[in-house]
């Protein structure tokens, strides 16, 4: 190996040396040894780390920062050189500086499995430390903040006020994420504003006569399906637990663009108000609508829908207490008669905590800023899919 002056070095003896002057305690010369290692060309970070641990055994502080800063030169993401720059900057009284090197360890650290023994209480160390650090910037906003909350309409800044969540680590961030199909420039939002869908206003009216309608074909008992059933060999991920499973199942009233005629004609209400309703046309894939049933005690899992083209809306008929559904950062409890429209290719998760049957009206509508043209292209787009694989179940969408 190269020399900065010319000639050669032996990289592997001068490694030996220093390490073996380490061992026996001999910092000074492993700081010497190690320091011509760092200056050969073509040096990765390790022989900067080893020469800053060499110096802060030293308390040189100085010399400690300038491997720290060759290392990290050389690779900024070397999850050892950050734990080293984080823990001098934490010495060095840095508060910020330091939270934020630990932040940036957390980032790149593997999952605990993964990582060498040696390294596990450094990682928890800097995960307490960001904690506490995100926990007093936190408290400091919301104490700044709160005249200006008090002074502001609570709907006005909801918005604002999720955006801090985020920032200081108290939510997540969520974006749509359709397992299949993506329109650029929709915007994510995980319940929409009520007043948009005017046409809800007839659904929500008509609770009563579609919850009858919806007993009526539960009591003749005839194609209550599994809501989830996929067949051998697919990877179930989620999905395992509830697969062909009776506790989330469904009575549909159109099932992939076709309606279950038996079905329909059990509920005439129902099905002339999802005629009124923007249903998405596509072929073999939309509209769909049923009745959703959720058996006590039952969680469906965490998950993303297949399209952001369209939106999904629920109408509650029987919720008895600890029910639930989130969609991203919001909870919601479903009250009956009181529907709502959101996006499920944000992630979202529904539960029934109680010992009664819980059962919903789902049906899909056009994302509302879609344009006519689009709406038409997506429909167009449907055949030209069937055309290439030749079965619309196989492409998903």
């Amino acid at each position: 190996m190269a020399a900065p002056g010319g000639g050669t070095i032996d990289a592997p003896a001068l490694l030996a040396a220093g390490q073996a002057a380490f061992h026996r305690g001999d910092l000074a010369g492993a700081r010497d040894t190690f320091r011509q290692l760092a200056a050969l060309e073509g040096t990765g970070a390790q022989p900067w780390i080893q020469l800053a641990v060499a110096c802060q055994g030293l308390g040189d502080a100085i010399g400690e920062e300038e491997a720290i800063r060759g290392a990290l030169k050389r690779d900024p993401t070397d999850l050892v050189a950050l734990i080293l720059s984080a823990t001098l900057l934490e010495r060095q009284d840095k508060r910020h500086q330091a939270a934020n090197a630990y932040g940036a360890a957390l980032a790149v650290a593997p999952p605990l499995d993964r990582l060498h023994p040696d390294l596990r209480a450094a990682l928890a160390k800097a995960k307490a430390y960001r904690q506490r650090y995100d926990a007093d910037f936190s408290a400091h906003l919301d104490e700044v903040l709160a005249p200006h909350f008090r002074d502001a309409r609570a709907a006005d800044v909801a918005r604002f006020r999720e955006s801090i969540d985020i920032m200081v680590g108290r939510k997540r961030r969520h974006e749509s994420q359709p397992t299949h199909y993506f329109v650029p420039g929709l915007v994510p939002i995980a319940f929409f504003p009520r007043e948009r869908f005017s046409w809800l206003d007839a659904f929500e009216s008509a609770t009563d006569a579609i919850e009858a309608e919806f007993k009526a074909v539960a009591a003749a008992d005839s194609g209550i399906a599994p809501y989830i059933s996929y067949p051998e060999g697919v990877p179930l991920n989620q999905w395992a637990e509830l697969n062909h499973s009776r506790r989330w199942s469904a009575i549909h009233l159109i099932e992939k663009g076709r309606k279950n005629e038996d079905h329909a004609a059990r509920c005439p209400e129902t099905m002339a108000l999802l005629a009124a309703a923007p249903q998405p046309v596509q072929p073999g894939r939309t509209p769909g609508a049923m009745f959703s049933l959720l058996a006590p005690a039952t969680r469906i899992p965490a998950h993303t829908g297949v399209s952001n083209a369209r939106l999904v809306v629920h109408l509650p008929l029987v919720v008895p207490p600890g029910c639930g559904f989130r969609v991203g950062n919001e909870t919601h409890e479903w009250v009956r008669g009181r529907g709502w429209v959101f996006d499920d290719t944000i992630e979202h998760e529904a539960w029934n905590d109680s010992g009664q049957l819980r059962v919903v009206l789902i049906f899909d509508i056009w994302h509302p800023d879609l344009t006519a043209p689009e709406r038409e292209m997506i429909t167009a787009m449907a055949g030209a899919i069937d055309s290439f694989v030749g079965d619309a179940a196989s492409f998903g969408l």
